[in-house]
Protein backbone atom coordinates (compact mmCIF):
# COMPACT_ATOMS: atom_id res chain seq x y z
CA UNK A 1 0.00 0.00 0.00
CA UNK A 2 1.21 3.48 -0.77
CA UNK A 3 0.59 6.59 1.34
CA UNK A 4 1.65 10.22 1.07
CA UNK A 5 3.02 11.58 4.32
CA UNK A 6 3.89 15.21 5.02
CA UNK A 7 6.73 15.73 7.47
CA UNK A 8 8.33 19.12 8.11
CA UNK A 9 6.46 20.54 5.11
CA UNK A 10 7.94 17.91 2.77
CA UNK A 11 5.85 15.24 1.07
CA UNK A 12 7.00 11.62 1.12
CA UNK A 13 5.49 8.63 -0.61
CA UNK A 14 5.47 5.70 1.79
CA UNK A 15 5.06 2.15 0.62
CA UNK A 16 4.24 -0.44 3.26
CA UNK A 17 4.73 -4.14 2.66
CA UNK A 18 3.99 -6.95 5.08
CA UNK A 19 7.67 -7.58 5.75
CA UNK A 20 9.23 -4.15 5.27
CA UNK A 21 8.53 -0.43 5.04
CA UNK A 22 10.17 1.81 2.40
CA UNK A 23 9.95 5.60 2.25
CA UNK A 24 10.43 7.27 -1.13
CA UNK A 25 10.57 10.94 -1.98
CA UNK A 26 7.72 12.56 -3.93
CA UNK A 27 9.48 15.85 -4.53
CA UNK A 28 12.96 16.05 -5.97
CA UNK A 29 14.20 18.23 -3.09
CA UNK A 30 13.11 15.80 -0.38
CA UNK A 31 15.60 13.10 0.61
CA UNK A 32 14.88 9.42 0.10
CA UNK A 33 14.84 7.54 3.38
CA UNK A 34 14.64 3.78 3.76
CA UNK A 35 13.04 2.57 6.95
CA UNK A 36 14.19 -0.55 8.74
CA UNK A 37 11.78 -3.49 8.77
CA UNK A 38 9.39 -3.26 11.67
CA UNK A 39 8.75 -6.38 13.71
CA UNK A 40 5.25 -6.97 14.98
CA UNK A 41 4.92 -5.87 18.61
CA UNK A 42 4.97 -8.71 21.09
CA UNK A 43 1.63 -9.42 22.69
CA UNK A 44 1.52 -8.28 26.30
CA UNK A 45 1.89 -11.08 28.78
CA UNK A 46 -1.42 -12.16 30.21
CA UNK A 47 -1.71 -11.47 33.93
CA UNK A 48 -1.55 -14.53 36.12
CA UNK A 49 -5.06 -15.68 36.91
CA UNK A 50 -6.12 -14.96 40.46
CA UNK A 51 -7.21 -17.75 42.77
CA UNK A 52 -10.69 -16.24 42.91
CA UNK A 53 -11.91 -17.45 39.48
CA UNK A 54 -10.98 -21.02 40.42
CA UNK A 55 -13.06 -20.64 43.58
CA UNK A 56 -15.90 -19.28 41.43
CA UNK A 57 -16.21 -22.71 39.83
CA UNK A 58 -18.14 -23.74 42.95
CA UNK A 59 -20.57 -20.83 42.67
CA UNK A 60 -21.82 -17.94 40.57
CA UNK A 61 -19.09 -15.37 39.87
CA UNK A 62 -20.17 -11.73 39.72
CA UNK A 63 -17.59 -9.90 37.57
CA UNK A 64 -16.92 -6.20 37.14
CA UNK A 65 -18.46 -4.99 33.85
CA UNK A 66 -15.80 -2.27 33.52
CA UNK A 67 -12.66 -0.97 35.21
CA UNK A 68 -13.24 1.30 38.18
CA UNK A 69 -12.99 1.88 41.93
CA UNK A 70 -15.08 0.16 44.58
CA UNK A 71 -17.13 2.77 46.48
CA UNK A 72 -19.12 0.38 48.68
CA UNK A 73 -19.39 -3.32 49.48
CA UNK A 74 -22.97 -3.99 50.58
CA UNK A 75 -22.68 -7.71 51.39
CA UNK A 76 -20.71 -10.05 53.65
CA UNK A 77 -19.84 -13.74 53.45
CA UNK A 78 -22.80 -15.89 54.45
CA UNK A 79 -25.39 -13.23 53.66
CA UNK A 80 -28.45 -14.33 51.67
CA UNK A 81 -29.21 -12.20 48.60
CA UNK A 82 -32.00 -12.10 46.06
CA UNK A 83 -31.65 -11.45 42.33
CA UNK A 84 -31.31 -7.71 41.78
CA UNK A 85 -29.91 -6.89 45.25
CA UNK A 86 -27.03 -4.37 45.07
CA UNK A 87 -23.82 -6.18 46.02
CA UNK A 88 -21.18 -3.59 45.11
CA UNK A 89 -21.16 0.08 44.10
CA UNK A 90 -18.50 0.69 41.44
CA UNK A 91 -17.34 4.13 40.32
CA UNK A 92 -16.32 4.27 36.68
CA UNK A 93 -16.00 7.39 34.52
CA UNK A 94 -17.29 9.58 37.37
CA UNK A 95 -20.52 7.56 37.58
CA UNK A 96 -21.73 5.18 40.27
CA UNK A 97 -22.73 1.75 38.96
CA UNK A 98 -24.66 -0.77 41.02
CA UNK A 99 -23.37 -4.32 40.63
CA UNK A 100 -26.36 -6.54 41.37
CA UNK A 101 -26.87 -10.20 42.18
CA UNK A 102 -27.70 -12.12 38.99
CA UNK A 103 -29.68 -14.73 40.96
CA UNK A 104 -30.82 -15.64 44.46
CA UNK A 105 -28.09 -17.16 46.61
CA UNK A 106 -25.75 -16.88 49.55
CA UNK A 107 -22.51 -14.91 49.40
CA UNK A 108 -19.61 -17.38 49.43
CA UNK A 109 -16.77 -14.91 48.86
CA UNK A 110 -16.25 -11.15 48.72
CA UNK A 111 -13.05 -10.59 46.75
CA UNK A 112 -12.80 -6.78 46.89
CA UNK A 113 -12.88 -4.06 49.51
CA UNK A 114 -13.85 -0.39 49.54
CA UNK A 115 -11.30 1.73 47.67
CA UNK A 116 -9.94 -1.15 45.58
CA UNK A 117 -9.31 -0.63 41.87
CA UNK A 118 -10.71 -3.38 39.64
CA UNK A 119 -10.39 -4.36 35.99
CA UNK A 120 -13.03 -5.46 33.51
CA UNK A 121 -14.21 -9.04 34.17
CA UNK A 122 -12.45 -9.20 37.55
CA UNK A 123 -14.55 -11.33 39.90
CA UNK A 124 -15.95 -9.19 42.72
CA UNK A 125 -18.25 -11.59 44.56
CA UNK A 126 -18.99 -15.32 44.41
CA UNK A 127 -22.53 -16.46 45.24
Amino acid sequence: MKYIVTLNQKNYEVEVNETEAVVESVTAAAPVVAAAPVAAPAAPAAPAPAAAPAAAANGTAVPSPMPGTILAVNVAVGQAVKAGDVLIVLEAMKMENDIVAPADGTVKQVLVSKGATVDTDQVLVVL
